[in-house]
């Protein structure tokens, strides 16, 4: 009897004893840091942990809060900005940024959450504040750089109370707002129409131009040619009419033969040709008579 209860208080003993143990031991990865507080409060003297491993603390009475080592990240919303030329601006921005004091940074936002509310806040701020004494070309294209290391300078100089350093802020983008941006698209749209427009009636005026130029050389060609042509005819004509007439003198008979036989081949063409004539015309004296000269008129009947 005695045994058996010595037994239970024994395992209630150990079983109190790991619970203890239990309690009194935490681990520290290496991407993190540990925050050891006593009733919420941090532990005078050892109250960080950046060494990883296995660490004590006192049971019951001592909790850990644990913090990410790493660079964390950290957008807001998309917020609109007045530029300095009175342009509206959509701005979507994120920054980056490490814990560099957990006890700092415990006392003031608590919770990596209360300080990205804060940072939000801080960052905010500064991109009205910089982008505020911008132009929108200055932003989009200009001096976009020097911009966003403003804007982290003057982050970092706020957020330093917080036990945080800020690595980098970027503007992600940076738009019109809808009906400024239809608007602009709109005129755009104008502008380009507009010189297409120009462009168009350019092109036309060319293209006249040109046809113009080509027509009137078309019409110089064609009257150098028939000029030519005519000059080339003439010639031809006048140096036929030369042979014709040397021809002639050379024998006058060969050259009437000739001549008819020219008549013959244009007036007696097959198809349609009808001719109503006498076979003793002249027109066929050389179908009469070989040598083609004059019939002798017939002698007169006697009594006659």
């Amino acid at each position: 009897m005695n045994r058996s209860i010595f037994g239970f208080a024994g395992i209630i003993v150990l079983v109190a004893l790991v619970f203890v143990g239990y309690n009194s031991l935490f681990t520290v990865n290496q991407t993190e840091y540990a925050l050891l507080l006593r009733f919420g409060e941090p532990v005078p003297g050892r109250a960080v942990v950046k060494e990883p491993g296995l660490h004590f603390k006192a049971p019951f009475i001592e909790n850990v809060v644990y913090f990410d080592n790493r660079i964390l990240d950290l957008e807001t919303p998309k917020q609109e900005v007045l530029a300095s030329d009175n342009n509206r601006i959509e701005v979507d921005a994120f920054l980056r940024y490490r814990i560099t004091d957990i006890l700092q940074f415990y006392r003031s936002v608590r919770t990596i959450n209360g300080g990205n509310n804060q940072l939000s806040s801080i960052l905010n701020s500064a991109v009205r504040r910089v982008l505020g004494e911008s132009t929108m070309v200055q932003l989009v294209r200009d001096d976009r750089s020097n911009l966003m290391r403003r804007i982290r300078e003057q982050v970092n100089q706020e957020s330093t109370r917080f036990g945080v350093e800020i690595n980098d802020v970027r503007i992600r983008r940076a738009d019109l707002p809808p009906q400024i941006s239809e608007q602009v698209y709109r005129r755009m749209q104008t502008e380009r129409a507009r010189e297409a427009a120009d462009y168009r009636a350019q092109g036309a005026e060319q293209a006249q131009r040109i046809t113009a130029k080509a027509d009137r050389d078309v019409v110089v060609l064609r009257a150098d040619a028939q000029r030519q042509a005519d000059q080339t005819r003439g010639e031809g004509d006048a140096e036929r009419n030369k042979i014709f007439a040397e021809a002639f003198g050379k024998d006058p008979n060969f050259f009437a033969f000739y001549r008819s036989m020219q008549a013959y081949e244009a007036g007696l063409k097959p198809g349609e040709t009808r001719m109503v004539i006498s076979p003793t015309s002249e027109f066929f004296r050389y179908f009469n008579r070989p040598s083609g000269g004059m019939a002798a008129p017939a002698a007169p009947k006697p009594g006659n």
